[in-house]
């Protein structure tokens, strides 16, 4: 008889507002538990390692600090959280999250869309400052994951990512500092789960809760600017 993987339920996330310099800023806290696995991009904690909390934060657009790790810890220590943990940053305003879930996967994402454009895109000219733009995404799992599936996930994410905002009509792949986090419980004795692609059975819920909550997002973005300008699979629309 095959083993069912263990599933636990997923780490509260809790909106949390705090006062710097005389903005009022939010941020996001997930305390997880004991033994939990991140795999993420993050700016502190970043990579593949136990992890017990995560932290989202809003900063001012213009962020002119150079120390955003340790700003970021700054942030968590006045939040009572111990240990290790991975930290994001973000000028969108945090309080305005979408969140889906699909079949025990929870994501969620803070989009701010005012700087966007295509990955492969030309090396950047010499303008002036632009507008805010981050997508920041955290999934959570009920279920273990091996370090391959691990890696595995954040791409899914990613591709879940541009398929939302292709299909909110934004001429985009994302924005130029977009992270993607993925939480998961520490093995239990049936192991990990060694897949996490868009077809296997968790990469496929990971997927869908992804993309319906970019896409939430990207919804509320104004529509001027949305349009692709033509049907096609690059920059502006045009084939390569």
């Amino acid at each position: 008889m095959t083993s069912l993987p263990l599933q636990l339920p997923a780490p509260r996330r809790r909106l949390r507002i705090r006062h710097e310099d005389g903005h009022r800023l939010g941020h996001l806290v997930w305390r997880l538990a004991p033994g939990s696995r991140v795999c993420s991009s993050a700016v502190l904690g970043g990579g593949i390692g136990d992890r017990a909390w995560i932290l989202n934060a809003q900063v001012p657009g213009g962020y002119p600090r150079l120390d955003p790790d340790r700003h970021l810890a700054q942030i968590a220590a006045a939040e009572g959280l111990d240990g290790p943990g991975a930290g994001l940053m973000t000028a969108a305003d945090v309080s305005a999250y979408t969140e889906a879930r699909d079949e025990g996967v929870t994501a969620t994402v803070t989009s701010g869309l005012g700087v966007r454009g295509w990955a492969a895109a030309p090396a950047p000219g010499t303008a002036g400052p632009l507008p805010a733009g981050t997508v920041n995404i955290v999934v959570t799992l009920p279920v273990a994951l091996s370090d391959a599936a691990l890696v595995n996930a954040v791409a899914t994410a990613t591709e879940a990512k541009v398929q939302a905002l292709l299909d909110a009509g934004l001429d985009c792949s994302g924005t130029p500092t977009d992270a993607v986090c993925v939480a998961v419980p520490a093995p239990g004795p049936e192991g990990a789960q060694p897949f996490a692609g868009p077809r296997s059975r968790w990469g496929a819920r990971l997927a869908r809760a992804v993309h319906a909550a970019v896409l939430e997002g990207a919804l509320a973005h104004p529509r001027e600017g949305r349009e692709r300008s033509r049907p096609g699979g690059g920059p502006g629309g045009a084939r390569g």
